[in-house]
């Protein structure tokens, strides 16, 4: 199904997400702690003429994690040069990539808890000793072969940080946790935005807008550009607020920033399975979506918001999610929890 919240880059929104991305730690709006943090390290590294610390960037999809990457890049004023890690599937697929770095540049490897384990043991020495060890030829004939690499800055992101094995993460030497955004500062990334598209957007739809965006940039973002659309198609010069509200009940999108998705979940979850314990496979199953979809995507969010709660036994749906749909909560339901 698609998705108007959906937190995942798509094609279609890729030129227009690099016109609206900042480019420096200056432009960046939110994330203070890690903005100013990393500010430091790339300031030390700067004025004592090194290559910054490998850095790991966790949290939910969405955030920012490639947009600080590129910043890192430009503030460091190196290249970057990207790649994802389901991509690398060999290791000469690494060894091309590392051997076109040149001193000091960034290297940002998204999804990187997902290289395969083999690739992550060549990546060891390359993060540590600056050395690439491949092994050439045949079997019978193969052989050993070390590239010495210029020092560079591997960023990593990934939203699972609990899925890297501990060997890979313990040599990241700056770890930063993304979190969500209030829905003050999505709204500087709101009016922000419309600077850059040239589409004036009222403060008062700005707010409404942020506060339906999951705490998520990359969900206001692509809310604006669809508010937009009807505010264009009314022939209006400026978004206001009735447009914005009106906008976002037909993309199906509430108050909380939930859309069709999480309800058929929530809902699934009370009706189906009497608000759990349900495992997430079966949850899934149930309303026809991947489980990486609702482990990435819907429970970061529901659970930070405090609809659902994770158990050994499986999911279970709180309060909340009874008032929100409208259906009578039976405390005995939760006996035991």
């Amino acid at each position: 199904m698609d998705r108007v919240v959906n937190v995942c880059e798509e094609p279609d929104d890729l030129l227009v997400e690099s016109s609206i991305r900042p480019l420096t730690i200056k432009e960046y709006i939110g994330q203070s702690e890690v903005k100013d943090n990393i500010k430091v390290f790339i300031e030390a590294a700067l004025m004592r003429n090194e290559s910054l610390d490998h850095v790991l960037l966790y949290g939910p999809p969405g955030l920012g994690k490639t947009t600080m990457a590129m910043i890192i890049a430009n503030e460091l004023h190196k290249n970057i040069k990207t790649a994802s890690g389901p991509a690398i599937e060999k290791s000469g697929d690494l060894a091309a990539i590392l051997s076109t770095l040149e001193p000091g540049d960034v290297l940002f490897i998204d999804e990187i808890h997902r290289i395969p384990r083999v690739i992550e043991e060549i990546l060891y020495p390359a993060m540590e000793d600056f050395t690439l060890d491949i092994v050439v030829g045949g079997e019978g004939g193969s052989r050993s072969i070390k590239i010495d690499l210029p020092p560079f800055t591997l960023v990593g992101a990934t939203t699972r940080a609990g899925d890297l094995t501990s060997p890979l993460r313990d040599r990241f030497g700056i770890v930063c946790k993304l979190k969500y955004y209030t829905n003050e500062e999505l709204k500087l990334i709101v009016l922000r935005t419309s600077r850059v598209l040239d589409m004036p957007i009222t403060e008062d739809a700005a707010l409404a807008l942020a506060k339906r965006s999951r705490g998520t940039p990359r969900v206001a973002n692509r809310l604006f550009k669809r508010v937009r659309d009807f505010a264009l198609v009314e022939g209006k010069e400026e978004i206001d607020l009735e447009t914005t509200i009106k906008a976002l009940d037909r993309l199906k999108v509430d108050d909380y920033g939930l859309d069709e998705v999480d309800h058929q979940y929530l809902r699934s979850l009370i009706e189906k399975f009497n608000g759990g314990p349900v495992g997430i496979e079966t949850l899934a199953s149930s309303i026809g979506e991947e489980v990486t979809t609702l482990l990435d995507v819907c429970e970061p969010f529901l659970l930070q918001k405090g609809f659902i709660k994770r158990t050994p036994r499986g999911r279970m749906a709180t309060m909340k999610s009874y008032k929100l749909l409208g259906i009578n909560y039976q405390e005995n339901l939760f006996v035991g929890e």
